[in-house]
């Protein structure tokens, strides 16, 4: 085959290859933001609360309605639905967004992070 064959093919496999890392470096990040910040108290298995609920299938659930948990009434009357645009508001100050939640966390301020949860968390299926 003539040389500029193979330099197609090889140009070809680092754009796809290029196109894959950043996307599981995202999601590795924020498999490793979840470790930090969510794990002790939440768990991503279907039906397994811990101190916080579930979060398994969270994007798009309305607020306060994982079976099993005992949430706050500020979180029950929210009227929130988890989306990715709520979710990075919530998980910036939770106590901000929803005044008298349990949820004891500060929030997550860098923007980066946060995104890199969201996604990671949006990925997570019941």
């Amino acid at each position: 085959m003539p040389p500029t064959v193979y330099a197609l093919a090889a140009l070809g496999a680092a754009m796809i290859m290029s196109d894959v890392r950043p996307a599981r470096a995202a999601s590795d990040l924020g498999e490793a933001q979840f470790k930090k910040s969510c794990a002790m108290c939440h768990s991503l298995e279907p039906g397994r609360n811990k101190l916080g609920p579930s979060l398994s299938g969270v994007l798009d659930r309305k607020a306060g309605t994982v079976p099993g948990f005992n949430y706050s009434s500020a979180n029950k009357s929210s009227g929130l639905v988890w989306t990715r645009e709520t979710l990075d508001t919530y998980l910036t100050d939770p106590q901000r967004m929803v005044p008298g939640t349990l949820m004891v966390f500060p929030g997550i301020k860098n923007a980066g992070d946060r995104q890199a949860l969201v996604e990671f968390l949006a990925g997570q299926h019941e």
